[in-house]
């Protein structure tokens, strides 16, 4: 945190310094965006790191429900206060900026685009919270799983592994934190876009907005945070239906809540769209009020299905996952490969999904549809939340329960948790990643109709569109490379550590002696703070480079290449590592010969190569398409003045 403030003070300065286009507003916007994130993120992970050690206390004296409910109850409170916080932080600076009560349009406006900077602060915090937070845990677990269970043959979370507090640490800053900041930003951007979007095309592109067409986007605006009121009531009754079902069984109750929080949301909007009765025309074209509905609606839906796609190919209930760890038997190559290959096939679906619902909100909306959509996807963000992060508390309440010595039964549930928390982590992660499009998407769309390019400027036989795709569609794979470099160092230097200590450490092996396990947080934390500077950097200075150097039509360009391959990358990264971590549970579940068999020592190497991917990589790539998009958004009125340097030097 105290990394992500000095930057957050520098970019902060900058845009104070640089008044005329950016100025106090925009400095105080980003300022508290990344407030708000910061505190939802420290707001979570000490109300998960409380309730592992809940879930381990109920499991050992009440039993399986009990420590159920404890679980289910930590998710939520990462999850509601994730959507709580940031949408109040949302409305704070429309109030305090006075967005209602401005009647003049040119001051509207410029106000307007001051909250744009509320969402940067939010992005800047998430990337710091998931790039870092994912080598910190990934570096240490890989290094406990490859000295502990693979050379030492020790079980997993055993206290005698020096590496094991280091990665349930990780667990939390990169699952817990990382992912609620990951689908807070998503959350706040997909507003902001919608609301950038709604003055656009009222206004023709900003140029024509009068006081009178002034009060449908105000409309607009009330009518976007109303949804996200009633999405917030939504999760709450989903997560309330998620305690009374769960009972039963952990794993339907989990996703019946999440359908139980759509099904809601769609039925509210419907009501506030009907009350509020928005219509609306641009040019020849009428949108009516029904034509918001069906944008949002087909996010939602479209979201419904990115997270079922997820869950078949990363759960191993299905054919995917049990035909990898049937490869495994073979050795560990074969699995690998296996892993990767299902993990490209995965990308299919969700990309379909999200052309339809661009396809369907725009007919409906236009432009403003696509922002629509992008935020009717993630009205439910804290049912998401709420279970995605159940995950981490169940696996974190297993690893204290080994670590502190605990009877076999009281694993045995905390590890009965865990394994609905593995499909719930995977749907969480395929859902971040859908998000992540659609918000970049309507961020994008934000970012042409705010710079007033035209359709016909993006052709694709123009050098400042081909250049911009080029430069777009390559950061993707080198900020994955970086990262997967950060991962590896840590790995090294932590797989050193851990051997050293089994060495030296006289009686360890035998559990006579401590692990020094302060030698290995320092490892980990250091190397997430090393590792995660120069991705990070890439990410926020390209979009000024490509801007300044090469203008706002190759920036436009480059990020539709960075969303193109980003989108894709992601996934696969995401369910191929999801595939490949739950086919070596399959396989210790008694599949294949269970554990201590070849086809599970092949499959803890395929889990090893497959963490990085799904925790580091592939979440990591979503923070970076979107926040290109959004300091783009923010850098409009600079790039208005700039027709980019080299293109100038060219002619």
């Amino acid at each position: 945190y105290m990394y992500i403030a000095i930057v957050v003070v520098v970019i902060a300065i900058v845009m104070v310094a640089a008044k005329k286009y950016f100025g106090y507003g925009s400095a105080i916007s980003f300022v508290w965006g990344a407030i708000v994130s910061g505190s939802a993120g420290a707001i979570g992970m000490n109300m998960t790191t409380r309730a592992n050690v809940r879930t381990t206390y109920a499991a050992q004296k009440s039993g399986m429900k009990e420590a159920l409910n404890i679980a289910i109850s930590g998710g939520a409170v990462m999850g509601l206060s994730v959507v709580g916080i940031a949408l109040i932080g949302l409305v704070i600076l429309l109030f305090a900026f006075g967005i209602f009560n401005e009647n003049d349009p040119a001051l509207f406006v410029k106000k307007l685009s001051m909250i744009n900077a509320y969402a940067m602060g939010a992005s800047l915090f998430a990337l710091f919270a998931r790039a870092g937070g994912g080598i910190y845990t990934k570096g240490a677990d890989m290094g406990a799983d490859l000295v502990g269970k693979v050379e030492a043959g020790i079980p997993e979370d055993d206290p005698r592994n020096p590496a094991v507090i280091a990665d349930n640490v990780g667990d939390n800053v990169g699952d817990t934190a990382g992912l609620g900041a990951d689908l807070l930003e998503s959350y706040v951007e997909s507003m902001i876009a919608s609301m950038v979007l709604a003055v656009s095309i009222v206004s023709y592109g900003m140029t024509k907005l009068t006081p009178q067409n002034m009060e449908v986007v105000k409309n607009i605006i009330q009518m976007i945070v109303s949804i996200a009121a009633v999405g917030v009531i939504a999760s709450i009754i989903g997560v309330f239906y998620v305690k009374l079902a769960a009972r039963k069984n952990p794993q339907s109750a989990l996703l019946g809540g999440t359908y139980i929080a759509a099904g809601l949301t769609i039925v509210f909007t419907a009501v506030i769209i009907n009350g509020m009765g928005i219509d609306l025309t641009v040019g020849t074209r009428h949108y009516g009020k029904w034509g918001f509905f069906w944008s949002i609606v087909s996010g939602v839906i479209s979201g419904i299905i990115i997270g079922f796609v997820s869950e078949y190919y990363t759960s191993s209930r299905f054919k995917p996952v049990q035909k990898l760890a049937k490869s495994n038997e073979t050795g560990p190559a074969i699995g690998v490969v296996g892993g990767i290959s299902l993990g490209l096939k995965s990308a299919f679906w969700p990309v379909i999904a999200i052309v339809f619902a661009i396809i369907i909100s725009d007919a409906s909306a236009g432009m403003l549809g696509v922002g629509l959509a992008s935020f009717g996807m993630l009205v439910t963000t804290g049912m998401i939340v709420s279970v995605d992060s159940y995950g981490p508390v169940a696996d974190n309440a297993g690893g204290i329960a080994e670590m502190a010595g605990l009877p076999d039964n009281v694993r045995a549930i905390t590890d009965k948790l865990d394994a609905v928390g593995n499909t719930t982590a995977a749907i969480g992660k395929g859902f971040a990643i859908g998000s992540a499009a659609y918000a970049a998407l309507g961020l994008l769309t934000a970012y042409i109709a705010s710079t007033g390019i035209k359709a016909e400027s993006l052709s694709l036989s123009s050098i400042k569109v081909m250049a911009g795709l080029l430069i777009g569609g390559m950061l993707p794979f080198l900020i994955s490379s970086l990262l997967f470099e950060a991962v590896e160092k840590e790995a090294f230097k932590m797989v050193e550590e851990v051997r050293r200590q089994f060495r030296e450490i006289k009686g360890l092996m035998e559990g006579k002696a401590e692990p020094d396990s302060r030698t290995c947080v320092d490892i980990a934390t250091k190397s997430a703070l090393h590792g995660m500077m120069f991705p990070g950097a890439i990410a926020i200075l390209t979009p000024l480079i490509v801007g300044i150097l090469f203008g706002p039509i190759t920036l436009a360009a480059t990020l539709i290449g960075a969303i193109i391959t980003g989108i894709i990358v992601g996934i696969q990264y995401a369910n191929s590592g999801g595939g490949m971590d739950n086919a070596k549970k399959y396989i210790e579940e008694g599949n294949f010969g269970g554990k201590g068999s070849e086809a599970h020592k092949a499959s803890v190497v395929g889990d090893t190569v497959g963490d990085p991917m799904k925790d580091t990589v592939g979440p990591s790539i979503n923070i970076l398409i979107k926040l290109m998009s959004v300091i783009s958004l923010v850098m409009v009125p600079l790039l208005k003045e700039l027709d980019g340097i080299i293109w100038k030097l060219w002619q």
